[in-house]
């Protein structure tokens, strides 16, 4: 069951849409505060459905945070404010969608319908050789089952969430150790050196001065 979380205050609305997303066969989480969403963040949700005027930290704030942290995971904005401005800013910052209230919610849910529809990340990849199940938290080498450490895993699953893409630096720093980390870049190197050796074939390049790129030939 694909999950939702619904950054909402005003509670009427709130609970409105719950109910409907519930009936479409969502599971549903929802906050009244940007901050207590903040914290949820790194709970990596399907799909967030965000207000831009919260308490606490708005709408515009909150998408940072969360593209920051999970870049794949799809933002639908909603705002009541002036509908044309808000969708052009939401959707340089990252958003799918854009709602303006006030809204039929039975439209909130054909287009949520529509995003995780197209957004899907298969549970279990296969590239040449290798069988990475995100589900399972499970790594197989012909067959041979690999053990990972955390990191070693969510760096993995990071890449296969973004086959043929390059990743800076940056970014896998913010994603798997935080965007509060501030030690050493080489952590990375340090990680990739460690699942290279377990995994000799995987397509993983460097792409020099940026990051690295999971290479698969489709």
């Amino acid at each position: 069951m694909k999950t939702i979380y619904l950054v909402e205050d005003e509670i009427s609305l709130a609970h409105l849409l719950e109910t409907y997303l519930r009936e479409a066969g969502y599971e549903v989480k929802s906050f009244n505060d940007g901050m207590d969403a903040k914290r949820a963040i790194l709970e990596k949700p399907d799909l967030w459905i965000l207000d831009i005027m919260l308490p606490g930290l708005d709408g515009y704030a909150l998408i940072k945070e969360i593209k920051a942290a999970c870049p794949q995971i799809p933002v639908i904005f909603m705002s009541a404010r002036s509908a044309e401005l808000d969708r052009v800013i939401g959707l340089e910052m990252g958003s799918d969608d854009y709602l303006p209230k006030p809204f039929l919610p039975r439209e909130m849910v054909l287009r949520v319908n529509r995003i995780l529809k197209t957004a899907v990340i298969r549970d279990i990849v296969t590239i040449p050789g290798v069988e990475f199940d995100r589900v399972k938290r499970l790594l197989k080498n012909h067959e041979t089952e690999i053990n990972l450490t955390v990191k070693e895993f969510d760096l993995l699953e990071y890449f296969f969430e973004n086959i043929n893409v390059a990743i800076s630096r940056n970014d896998i720093l913010d994603h798997i150790w935080g965007v509060d980390y501030f030690g050493s870049e080489r952590v990375i190197d340090d990680t990739l050196r460690r699942i290279r050796k377990k995994i000799p074939e995987l397509p993983v390049e460097t792409v020099y001065g940026f990051g690295y790129i999971l290479r698969v030939n489709s």
